[in-house]
């Protein structure tokens, strides 16, 4: 299935959501887009909204083929890549296999290329999510800070469970979560940045610190204010905001 476009200006943008989200997962980002600058495709991946029926391996070096046969698709040579927990460990893959053709790269509580440390409890509240919902709750409060009322988080949870098959939910997680090929990353030198939310105890900005700009050496960290894993949906103002200011780089 195509990808969800937006805008039609020169900077192309290619985004990759995250776990529990889809191509129209991103909150109120969409809204926020400058369409007369920006080209958006936001894809789904193998057993996610528009393709939930389609069978895959469901792994992110999947994810970034796909990404880059859709970029040919479109007929975009070069693009920016914008990728949201899961969508950041797929975009460094397709930055890892393309890298002549990645204007810029921002990750959004990005996962690290070298993936995640996980104690067993925490590997067994992830691991259960895909058939407990319970466990995606659990998930997203805590990521979010235990700050959000029930119900949104209810909400994200019932849009996580209709915008994927339970399969492909779960077999995702052990590509994303202990998938490591940070050795394999290319010297960037393009615009490259990292934007977490000061309320996110999983991928804020420790994790950063010790993962992702060390990876990316001349990387910029925006901690947003008022924000945990889901800043489309905590902050989208800020977000968009921080987006545009480094895409505004991109010729």
């Amino acid at each position: 299935m195509p990808p969800v476009l937006l805008g039609h200006g020169p900077v192309r943008v290619i985004a990759l959501h995250g776990w529990f989200g889809s191509a129209t997962g991103w909150g109120m980002l969409p809204e926020l887009i400058d369409e007369e600058r920006y080209s958006y495709a936001f894809l789904d991946y193998r057993g996610y909204g528009s393709r939930r029926d389609e069978s895959g391996e469901y792994s992110i070096p999947e994810i970034a083929a796909d990404t880059l046969a859709v970029a040919d698709e479109l007929g975009w040579d070069t693009f920016a890549l914008v990728g949201h927990s899961m969508g950041g460990s797929a975009i460094q893959r397709v930055f890892c296999d393309a890298p002549e053709r990645v204007t810029a790269m921002i990750g959004i509580s990005p996962v690290p290329a070298s993936g995640l440390p996980w104690d067993e409890d925490s590997w067994g509240l992830f691991s259960g999510a895909a058939q407990t919902d319970g466990n995606r709750y659990a998930i997203i409060d805590f990521t979010t800070g235990n700050r959000q009322s029930a119900t949104w988080v209810n909400k994200m949870v019932a849009f996580s469970v209709t915008q994927s098959t339970r399969e492909a939910f779960g077999a995702y997680l052990p590509s994303w979560g202990k998938g490591d090929f940070s050795s394999e990353l290319p010297t960037a030198k393009i615009p490259v940045k990292a934007i977490v939310g000061e309320h996110d105890p999983a991928l804020g900005a420790d994790t950063m610190a010790a993962t992702w700009m060390k990876q990316y050496p001349d990387s910029e960290l925006d901690v947003q204010a008022n924000a945990g894993h889901y800043a489309m949906y905590e902050a989208p103002v800020a977000l968009a905001t921080s987006i545009e200011k480094t895409l505004s780089t991109v010729a």
